[in-house]
């Protein structure tokens, strides 16, 4: 399985600028961040061609976290073309994360 694509502050804005992007806020010490790595690994390979799914440090890109008002992780959002569609805190359904991809894949562009 492919690596998940980490980012960091010099290219997050770029990497949600276009498309439907996931992007999951984390750091290693995080055990609920740990239990969603499987679930996130699974959607990079199922929505590869359809979605972005990236990470960010938290701990190495507090300035994005600050700006975002991330405060508890992790923290997932969707965006489309650069605008935040979704959020959510905590563990996630591996359900429940489709479910919002989906929808905002099939949504007309803004």
């Amino acid at each position: 399985m492919a690596a998940i694509g980490r980012l960091t502050q010099k290219n997050f804005e770029q990497s949600i600028l276009h498309g439907v992007t996931l992007v999951d806020f984390d750091a290693p010490w995080c055990k609920p961040c740990r239990a969603q790595q499987p679930i996130i690994e699974a959607l990079k390979k199922n929505y590869r061609g359809k979605a972005a799914v990236k990470k960010i440090n938290i701990d190495e890109n507090r300035d994005i976290a600050f700006h975002l008002g991330i405060q508890s992780i992790p923290t997932i959002i969707i965006y489309k073309n650069g605008r935040e569609i979704n959020r959510f805190i905590g563990l996630q359904t591996t359900e429940t994360l489709k479910n919002a991809l989906r929808h905002v894949i099939n949504q007309a562009t803004w």
